[in-house]
C-alpha cells in the first residue's frame, strides 16, 4: 500500500511538472484557477450554474492509517449563497474504515465579486454524530463549525487565503480552534504551487486539550473540457511542526467543477 501511494504521488508530481515545462502545450486560460488550497478554505463561493465535487485522500507516514473526503458545493441561485455537504471516512487499526461525522455547510458571500481583490465568505456547518465515537471518528453528539475564510491577490500572480474558526460541542460543550493561511503562486494560470499553515486546537469530551501544527507544500493544475467541465489534482507532503513532529504524510486532491442545468440569477 505504501508502495503504491507513493508512486501515486510521483506519478502526479511528474504530470504537474510535464504540463509547466512540456513544448507544444495548449493555450492556457487567462483566469487563473480559483479553487480550495488543500487544507485551507479559499473564500471564492460557486458561480451561478456551476457545482463543484472535491475529494481528498490524506495518509501518514509510517502507518496503515488514512482520511479521506467527499465535498459538494451548490450555488443557490447565485454566488451569494452556497450549500454542500463534507462526508469523511477514516480508517485506522485495529478500528477498521468507517465514516466521519457529515458536516452540512452554508457558506455567505460577504464580500468579493468579478475582479475585487479581497473575498470573503463565512461559513457554518452543523455536524451530525455519524461517526463512531469509541472508534475516533465522530464526537458522539451534535456539533456547530464556524470558519471565516477570507481571500486576498497581493500581486497578478500571488494569492493568499486566511482562515480562522471554531467547532462546539453541543453534548459536553468542547471547543477547538482552528487558524490557518495558505500562498498561492500562479506560476501558470492552471499550474500553482502552495503552500499552507494550519494550527488546530482540540478539546477532546473528558481529555485535556491537545494542539497541532501543519505546514503542507504542494502543487496543483487545472484541466480545463469542453462544455465547461474543469479538473484539478493536486498533490502535497503534510509536515507535522512543534507538538505535531514527526506526524507527517502524503496528501492528495482531485476537484471536478462543471456547470449544471438550475436556476440562475
Amino acid at each position: 500500500m505504501s508502495a503504491l501511494l507513493a508512486l501515486a504521488g510521483r506519478s502526479l508530481v511528474a504530470g504537474a511538472l510535464a504540463l509547466v515545462f512540456a513544448p507544444g502545450l495548449p493555450a492556457q486560460s487567462a483566469a487563473p484557477i480559483a479553487d480550495n488550497s488543500f487544507l485551507i478554505e479559499e473564500a471564492y463561493n460557486q458561480e451561478a450554474g456551476v457545482v463543484q465535487h472535491i475529494g481528498t485522500f490524506a495518509r501518514a507516514d509510517g502507518g496503515g492509517s488514512w482520511t479521506s473526503t467527499l465535498t459538494q458545493e451548490w450555488p443557490l441561485g447565485g454566488q451569494r449563497h452556497q450549500v454542500g455537504f463534507t462526508l469523511p471516512v477514516a480508517h485506522a487499526d485495529p478500528e477498521g474504515t468507517g465514516l466521519g461525522d457529515l458536516a452540512l455547510n452554508y457558506r455567505y458571500q460577504l464580500a468579493g465579486a468579478g475582479d475585487a481583490p479581497l473575498y470573503v465568505a463565512p461559513r457554518l456547518s452543523l455536524l451530525l454524530p455519524t461517526g463512531g465515537e469509541e472508534e475516533g471518528r465522530g464526537r458522539g453528539s451534535l456539533g456547530l463549525q464556524l470558519n471565516l475564510p477570507a481571500s486576498y491577490v497581493l500581486a497578478p500572480a500571488v494569492a493568499t487565503h486566511w482562515n480562522a474558526g471554531a467547532t462546539l460541542g453541543t453534548d459536553e460543550a468542547t471547543l477547538d480552534l482552528n487558524l490557518g493561511a495558505s500562498v498561492v503562486w500562479h506560476l501558470r494560470p492552471s499550474f500553482n504551487l502552495l503552500v499552507e499553515a494550519v494550527w488546530l486546537s482540540e478539546e477532546p469530551a473528558g481529555a485535556a486539550r491537545e494542539e497541532s501544527v501543519f505546514l503542507n507544500p504542494g502543487v496543483r493544475w487545472a484541466h480545463d473540457f469542453a462544455g465547461g467541465l474543469q479538473v484539478v489534482p493536486g498533490v502535497a507532503y503534510t509536515i507535522g511542526l512543534g507538538p505535531s513532529a514527526g506526524d507527517d504524510g502524503l496528501f492528495l486532491y482531485l476537484s471536478f467543477e462543471h456547470p449544471f442545468a438550475g436556476p440562475t440569477q
